[in-house]
């Protein structure tokens, strides 16, 4: 006779939380006060930083829950990893269409300049970047950082976590030093983000791709110290799995930026 608490499946039912209900509290105020904070309103920056840290602590308490029940409760069995690829799967689907959006009114102004900018792209009073110079070394960075993170994968799943750690530690450095160089070139450039047409698209193209930068380096110091604690087996690690299908995610948007934005459309001509 089975009692009524056996569980006799291999799905995950999660048990009751607080924290999806904290996430839309949180999200509704740090829309609210991102609105208010841009009409100048007196309190909006106090709303915005409010929802900022209430989003960071829901974060942080939700994952810590999803974490203990992968390492600790044996809730993340075969067929619920499955469906968590999934949904990482579409996650990353949906990022792809930011992308192209970004890309879609590069090219659209690329292609047909309009007469409003001289009918030439890029703009003749734009300087644009030397893609040869810090947008290239950026590129070895990151694919570089693509094979230490792809060498932590193989070393996790051989069980070798000297060099699972190691792989994540070279990865983090090198993002961060991605991170700073981008910084860098930001600093010097000689057009903002509100210089005309060729700015915004390049600035919101490669500001997202660094945010996304940002948050898989965030992503992979999270599992770096989660590796040094003992956690992530080598037939259960879906938390690393799904950083390393993110991080090389933005290797491959970076390879795309590098060549139609700042290497083609620095020298397309209308």
């Amino acid at each position: 006779m089975s009692t009524g608490h056996e569980v006799n499946h291999q799905f995950h039912l999660v048990e009751p939380s607080p924290w999806p209900a904290m996430g839309a509290a949180s999200g509704f105020t740090i829309t609210l006060g991102g609105v208010l904070y841009m009409h100048e309103v007196a309190f909006g920056t106090v709303m915005l930083a409010a929802g900022v840290l209430l989003v960071i602590a829901t974060m942080f308490f939700w994952w810590r829950d999803v974490v203990r029940e992968a390492e600790y409760q044996g809730h993340h069995t075969p067929i619920v990893q499955i469906t968590m690829r999934y949904g990482m799967m579409l996650f990353i689907c949906s990022e792809v269409m930011f992308f192209v959006a970004f890309f879609w009114a590069f090219f659209d102004m690329s292609f047909y300049p309009r007469e409003a900018i001289g009918g030439i792209w890029p703009p003749a009073s734009v300087e644009v970047f030397d893609p040869f110079d810090i947008p290239l070394i950026n590129t070895i960075i990151l694919l570089t950082s693509g094979v230490t993170v792809t060498w932590a994968h193989h070393a996790l799943m051989h069980d070798n976590r000297r060099d699972l750690v190691r792989g994540l530690g070279l990865t983090v450095v090198l993002g961060l030093l991605f991170t700073s160089l981008q910084a860098y070139e930001y600093m010097h450039a000689s057009f903002g983000f509100k210089d005309g047409i060729y700015s915004s698209t390049f600035y919101m193209a490669t500001g997202f791709h660094g945010f996304h930068v940002i948050v898989g380096t965030i992503f992979l110091i999270v599992c770096f110290f989660r590796a040094r604690a003992g956690h992530f087996k080598p037939d259960q690690h879906f938390g690393f799995e799904a950083a390393a299908w993110y991080w090389h995610f933005v290797d491959v948007v970076w390879l795309f930026l590098f060549i139609c934005i700042y290497w083609w459309g620095a020298n397309a001509t209308g």
